[in-house]
């Protein structure tokens, strides 16, 4: 696996007008928190239920504290619903999240929620007895061409050890992207992906928009990086392969985008007190970060966008009948510039994703090329994005 972890704006290319936050992450938002489990084991010929594993979990927490008894604002956007999330029906009834969001593989979704499920057990022993159920969230990509996602290979220690790991981090801290976590084995327009994040700060600096992506999407020739058509330019060049030992000829096209069209979770933080109904409509502007990529959403394409605020809390359970809250004013000038912000930072969130992500083979020999930089800035010098 190559080392290649720089991102876009360490290549000294710039995205968007908006001033970032001093990491450039989900984490700038106060709170925050990101950690990953990774899998990468074995090689060679795929043994179903033993490898070789190119997966993880990722975890991403709104706050370190008891998310069951202080929940957050939430909103979702399912921009094309061929997928396998699990928990946003309730977002969008309650418009509320009450666990860690989980980001894994297709097929361990499940597993994934019922680890989710027995770690909120264990913090919360009134759950199922005094207070009701619980609504694990959980998002998902397909990494087959890579992984042996038939052996579901994420047990609770994984989910478990992602969100401790969140914890561990500390506030504002740093979030490793690339081949880690839920983007471990994942794609991004036929180039290797994985996770990226990225973040804006609007309103005179009072409030922060931050974005991080678990990638796996789009064809070759889709791809527009800051305007520049280089998916046309490189469609050729650095494509996926199937090894020699792939039981399945259509495994380049289809498990990486050419056909079935991937997936792409996105999920958007921010410190702006919005309620459940703006937190939606700041949801829906990663479609547009989406497009600016190049993607038109294919459609059999898992394409989800969650949103969350930190700036109010809800009780499970309350005895007075209303709650003083903050919220932000129906303001074209303010809700605006959260758009803005949203957009700008998903559209670099994926970039960073492609850019951080190495170059990676995974089962019966199948191999991810990461995007080269070298070619990333000589085209956009071509097009005069940069100097």
């Amino acid at each position: 696996m190559q080392q290649n972890k720089k991102r876009l704006r360490d290549l000294g290319i710039t995205a968007g007008t908006l001033p970032v936050g001093t990491l450039n992450a989900i984490t700038d938002v106060p709170g925050v928190r990101v950690g990953h489990a990774t899998r990468i084991e074995g090689e060679g010929a795929l043994i179903e239920g033993v490898g070789p594993i190119r997966t993880g979990v990722t975890a991403i927490l709104p706050h370190a504290r008891n998310l069951y008894r202080e929940k957050v604002s939430a909103g979702v956007c399912s921009i094309n619903g061929f997928g396998k999330a699990n928990g946003l029906d309730q977002i969008r009834t309650r418009g509320q999240i009450e666990t860690p969001i989980i980001l894994t593989n297709t097929l361990n979704v499940g597993r994934a929620a019922d680890a989710l499920v027995g770690y909120m057990l264990k913090q919360n022993p009134e759950i199922g007895l005094t207070s009701g159920s619980v609504n694990p969230i959980i998002g998902e990509c397909y990494d087959a061409f890579l992984s042996d996602i038939r052996g579901r290979h994420i047990h609770e220690q994984h989910v478990v050890g992602a969100i401790e790991n969140a914890l561990a981090s500390g506030d504002h801290a740093p979030v490793e992207e690339g081949c880690v976590g839920g983007g471990t084995g994942t794609a991004a327009y036929q180039f290797k992906g994985g996770i990226g994040t990225s973040s804006r700060v609007v309103i005179d600096g009072r409030f922060t928009v931050g974005a991080l992506v678990q990638t796996n999407f789009g064809s070759r020739r889709e791809l527009v990086f800051l305007g520049v058509p280089l998916g046309e330019i490189l469609k050729d060049k650095y494509m996926p392969v199937a090894g020699a030992k792939s039981k399945q000829s259509y495994a380049t096209a289809k498990d990486t985008g050419e056909k079935a069209g991937g997936s792409i979770m996105m999920i958007l933080a921010t410190d702006a007190p919005l309620d459940s109904r703006q937190l939606s409509r700041l949801a829906m502007r990663a479609a547009f970060a989406l497009g600016r990529t190049g993607s038109y959403s294919h459609d059999q394409s898992g394409d989800f966008a969650i949103a969350f605020s930190t700036a109010n809390t809800w009780a499970h359970t309350t005895d007075v009948p209303t709650q003083p809250i903050e919220r932000m004013v129906e303001s074209s000038n303010f809700t605006d510039q959260l758009f803005h912000a949203a957009t700008e930072a998903v559209e670099e969130a994926i970039l960073n994703a492609m850019l951080t992500a190495t170059t990676i083979t995974g089962r019966d020999g199948n191999t991810l090329y990461a995007l080269p930089h070298d070619e990333v800035t000589h085209w956009l010098k071509h097009y005069h994005r940069i100097p």
